[in-house]
């Protein structure tokens, strides 16, 4: 394991080490708080965070290491100077990149001409951190996550494809759900189904939530996502059947609900849902420096 551009990239054995060292991590922090002493990990943000952002300083810092925080005031990586002059000059001060961009081809770029490990903290086609934390926090309500029912509700996104490969790695079922128009990227499916086909899991795919059955949790996400300026009555008309609330969690008989945050109540979810005792988007958020943490050991430590 040399970068994490994506969940695809890793082997199952490698997916289940990370889970089990981020539990270490979180159980035991005093154990790891000089992992990364003497080390410096450069954050390269072309998109405004919270969570990704905080998580990974924070998380840095209580590793023992030293995070430094660029913004893009100029726009996109590679305006003011090719990426890989950006990859190859900030390994020579830096032993890590994280990255949050716009276009996952700027991932690629950094890992390709950069001369230490890239993290991908969120691009158009995948968030594995978020992911990552995903699973972490099921691994914790479930003991064997291969079992869980997962269901996915809304817009086909960079975080459906995350964790479509996890789930497919991990040998789980996925159920799938988005309006017409609005699936996953094709290709993402097919890989993911094949991987999931290889490891004992099923991938399903539909429009109808009816057809959804029976599930453990469901997951949603915003229904807009940053920088889509598509009037919000036009994604409404549509996505408004897909909303998760009470009747749809007693029909699936789902006791979990997951949100990546941010998230608009009475909108993709309502407030009963989000707010409701059900709800892990805390604990999600929590576990995501704590899956952040296992994969900046993996690679550093």
């Amino acid at each position: 394991m040399n970068h994490l551009l994506t969940i695809k990239d890793l082997t199952q054995q490698q997916l289940l080490d990370l889970l089990s060292l981020a539990k270490t991590i979180k159980a035991n922090p005093q154990d790891y708080a000089q992992a990364l002493a003497g080390k410096s990990v450069v954050m390269l943000f072309e998109k405004p965070s919270l969570r990704t952002r905080v998580s990974f300083d924070i998380g840095i810092n209580k590793l023992g290491g030293h995070a430094l925080y660029l913004d893009q005031q100029n726009g996109a990586l590679g305006k003011r100077e090719p990426v890989s002059d950006f990859a190859s000059n900030i390994s020579c001060w830096a032993d890590a990149i994280v990255a949050r961009t716009f276009a996952h081809s700027t991932i690629e770029q950094l890992a390709q001409h950069g001369s230490v490990p890239v993290i991908n903290a969120l691009s158009d086609m995948y968030h594995p951190c978020q992911g990552l934390a995903d699973f972490l926090t099921l691994a914790e309500h479930f003991d064997d996550v291969s079992k869980v029912k997962l269901a996915y509700v809304g817009d086909g996104n960079n975080v459906t494809h995350s964790l479509m490969y996890g789930a497919a790695l991990l040998g789980a079922k996925m159920t799938v759900v988005c309006p017409l128009g609005h699936f996953p990227d094709g290709q993402v499916v097919c890989e993911a189904q094949a991987l999931a086909k290889q490891h004992g899991g099923e991938l399903i795919l539909t429009s109808d939530v009816e057809a959804m059955g029976e599930q453990d949790a469901i997951y949603t996400d915003t229904w807009l996502s940053m920088g889509d300026n598509t009037p919000m009555e036009q994604i409404e008309a549509k996505f408004k059947p897909y909303q998760v609330n009470e009747s749809l969690m007693q029909q699936t008989g789902a006791n979990l609900f997951m949100h990546c945050l941010p998230a608009y109540r009475e909108v993709e979810a309502t407030a009963a849902v989000i707010d409701g005792e059900g709800s892990l988007i805390l604990q999600q958020a929590e576990n995501r420096m704590h899956a952040q943490n296992a994969v900046l050991v993996t690679l550093l430590g």
